[in-house]
């Protein structure tokens, strides 16, 4: 039997976007549907280069709105399919990405999030936590919320993403952002053939002598077929929440101040704890892979251990509620960032907790 050739790859140096769409190719992507928007348009462009030479269809759309709604007819016919867009075009994609959210169709959405609101900058940004995590759309429903901090990661969480998606049947996204866009590293690429295909009984395939046809809709007139479809969603997030918290610790054992950060925010606070450290300040650093569902429950458990925690982001303040909710008042949460695109640096995050230890100091004597 002829070895199967490709089957791993050595590590290469690509840009975060490159390596993203690389991985997409190599988890077997049927459709690639999207439309250009800086900071994310090396994934248009590497996937039409690339997918002729291999397999899959890639399209650019009219518009970020047809674009999503392509995504929902293909996944209704049970293409695994993939778009990507930054800050804006989510926005625009908002009302599709409900009704597949309601249809229970899987997909993979990215955000390659530049600094807003309005059309604002192309530099890197979190200010989408919210519109990500809350559901930016209409009505009740998640998505499952992937947030890398290397070029790794964009690779590695495109397989986790799809993965996610199809077990649950719910769209996923990651999060990330142009910095990490943009950035180059070094990456080994998954597995090529290492993500099956699924089963899609479910799926819109027309009928044959062995089955009848699949009817799949987000419109339900009668308010009792509604909420039913809704209990259904919360029973099925609440089975996420259970099984697919994922989350990363760095120095939190014996750690008296607790940084908590997500994205490139954490790699920022993994300086800073080290930098704490040498100063003979104990800090610790919880990154949340998983931004939904979110690591409620770690958080809670060191709240009982540490002196104060201080979300780091770069946004006006979006995660640090979700650390308060977390941590139910047992301890203070801080918080310090930047917007617009700007980025905080290790000093600068370091110098906040020099300050709330000052004052605290101040207060005790």
């Amino acid at each position: 039997m002829e070895e199967k050739k490709n089957k791993t790859s050595e590590a290469k140096l690509m840009k975060g976007n490159e390596a993203l769409a690389e991985a997409a190719i190599r988890a077997d992507i049927d459709g690639y549907f999207g439309y250009p928007i800086t900071p994310q348009s090396e994934v248009l462009e590497y996937l039409e280069r690339e997918i002729p030479k291999r397999h899959g269809l890639v399209l650019q759309a009219e518009s970020e709105i047809a674009s999503i709604n392509m995504i929902y007819g293909a996944a209704g016919a049970g293409a695994r399919v993939m778009t990507s867009s930054s800050g804006p075009g989510i926005s625009l994609m908002q009302e599709g990405l409900s009704y597949i959210a309601s249809a229970q169709l899987p997909c993979l959405v990215v955000n390659v999030v530049r600094g807003g609101p309005g059309l604002g900058t192309i530099q890197p940004s979190q200010g989408d936590y919210f519109q990500a995590v809350k559901g930016g759309g209409h009505g009740d429903y998640h998505l499952i919320v992937l947030a890398p901090a290397s070029v790794q990661e964009m690779a590695d969480f495109v397989f986790e993403g799809f993965r996610l998606a199809e077990k649950y049947r719910n769209p996923a996204m990651i999060l990330t952002d142009g910095a990490l866009g943009q950035m180059m590293e070094k990456v080994i690429q998954p597995e090529e053939g290492s993500l099956p295909k699924i089963k899609t009984p479910w799926a819109t395939t027309g009928k044959t002598k062995d089955r009848d046809h699949n009817i799949i809709t987000s419109l339900f007139i009668k308010p009792e077929e509604m909420e039913s479809v809704n209990l259904q969603l919360q029973e099925k997030y609440r089975k996420i929440e259970k099984d697919e918290v994922r989350f990363e610790e760095i120095k939190t054992e014996d750690a008296d101040i607790l940084l908590v950060a997500f994205g490139l925010s954490s790699r920022i606070c993994q300086k800073t704890v080290d930098l704490g450290r040498e100063k003979g300040i104990k800090i610790g650093l919880l990154r949340p892979i998983t931004l939904y569902p979110y690591p409620y429950k770690r958080l809670n458990e060191l709240a009982d251990q540490v002196d104060f925690m201080m979300s780091v982001e770069m946004n006006a303040g979006q995660m640090v509620e979700d650390v308060k909710l977390a941590v139910e008042g047992k301890v203070p949460v801080h918080f310090t960032g930047r917007m617009g695109g700007m980025i905080p640096s290790p000093d600068d995050v370091l110098h906040e907790i020099e300050s709330i230890l000052d004052n605290q100091n101040v207060l005790q004597d």
